[in-house]
């Protein structure tokens, strides 16, 4: 009911304020005047209250710069952080320096060109001039602007030092998980059919394939005696034997991975580690992230170091950077004694996306070999 009565009032409220111009209009042509007509006066207010807009208008915006400017981003902790801080600050020093050009001119203009009658205007189809410098000029700016960011973002994913750390960034509804590469430095081999309760990252090695084959031949058992029950009302016998064909199709998948394992070694996830909750890095070391996902599309944003990169089912994706500050460092200079880096997923992907995230441990190299070492290696009931 209070809806209907708000409708009403301002849809009268409308009608009323039609009614009133109509009125107006018709007093004005009984009067034979034209109070539209605006004297040079009137003129003169409205040039300098334009002045006064537009000096007013830049004063806040220096003040907002002033005062607000440094919490724009975070501070930048990975290597690379700074060029791409400079590429983002290049660009709004372009569009500050156009947007402030641009307001000045039109307040030039409207301050110099008000008039209180206007003059007959003057016809110009085109200038080739002008239209030749306001085209080429945003072009060359713009092309800067893209090389200059093609070449920012090459070195953030192509130049990878060869002795990164490899950490894989597992994520699902609705939190990540992080896998470390072991001695060796080389992540174990993972495929979604070895997903199992016990083995969510669905990481392959001779333990993880045999249990997971058993697995599966206890499914197609099941399914199969439930073949011979009836269900009034329930599975029809087509979608029970739908069931039996894609298990035993991801059985002959992990089957190959036995056949494979005579010739290729898949125990190097042996040494894996696996941990939840949060993840440790040592700082300024290059730590290279391939990033999964087991459901729908997330995305790891660590907006500390300037990373961001999607997590997308069936691909496996990467990104790398150096961090430069450890947690304890960042605690002093935001003199938060509660801060941590965090990653977190910048894509919506469900009810629970904004409680997504993990605590990021940026840490000294000797620190790091201690937390590392007393981890646990990768077991399949660990893979949770």
């Amino acid at each position: 009911m209070t809806a209907l009565l708000f409708s009403l009032v301002i849809i009268v409220g409308i009608v009323s304020i039609v009614q009133m111009l109509r009125v107006f209009d018709l007093s004005n042509a009984l009067k034979g005047t034209d109070e539209i007509q605006v004297n040079d006066q009137e003129t003169n207010n409205i040039r300098w209250a334009f002045v006064v807009f537009f000096l007013g208008f830049f004063a806040f915006f220096i003040y907002l710069v002033a005062s607000y400017g440094d919490q724009l981003l975070p501070q930048s902790a990975s290597l690379h952080g700074l060029e791409y801080d400079w590429l983002m600050d290049l660009n709004m020093i372009i569009i500050i320096t156009a947007a402030g050009l641009t307001h000045i001119l039109l307040m030039v203009f409207i301050f110099k060109y008000a008039k209180n009658v206007s003059p007959k205007a003057t016809f110009v189809t085109h200038n080739n001039r002008l239209e030749l410098i306001w085209t080429t000029t945003p072009a060359v700016v713009l092309t800067i602007i893209v090389i200059y960011g093609i070449s920012a973002w090459n070195s953030m994913l192509m130049d990878k030092p060869e002795d990164s750390i490899n950490i894989e960034l597992y994520a699902r509804q609705f939190d990540w998980t992080a896998r470390y590469a072991g001695e060796d430095n080389q992540l174990g081999k993972a495929n979604f059919r070895m997903i199992s309760t016990t083995n969510a990252l669905g990481v392959i090695n001779s333990s993880s394939i045999d249990d997971r084959l058993n697995e599966y031949d206890d499914k197609i058992f099941e399914l199969e005696a439930s073949r011979e029950k009836v269900f009034p009302g329930g599975v029809s016998d087509d979608e029970i034997l739908d069931n039996i064909i894609l298990v035993k199709k991801n059985r002959a998948a992990v089957l190959q991975y036995e056949e494979q394992s005579k010739n290729e070694n898949f125990d190097i996830a042996n040494d894996d580690i696996i941990t939840k909750v949060e993840f440790h890095i040592p700082v300024n070391k290059s730590v290279n992230f391939s990033i999964r996902s087991q459901d729908v599309l997330h995305s790891a944003y660590m907006p500390h170091f300037r990373a961001q990169m999607n997590a997308v089912p069936g691909v496996i994706t990467h990104f790398y950077f150096t961090p430069i500050i450890t947690t304890k460092e960042m605690k002093k200079i935001t003199g938060n004694p509660d801060f941590d880096y965090l990653l977190l997923c910048n894509k919506i992907c469900g009810a629970a996306h904004y409680n997504m995230q993990m605590n990021i441990i940026v840490e000294t190299e000797e620190e790091y070999n201690k937390w590392l070492a007393e981890q646990p290696k990768f077991n399949v009931a660990q893979a949770q």
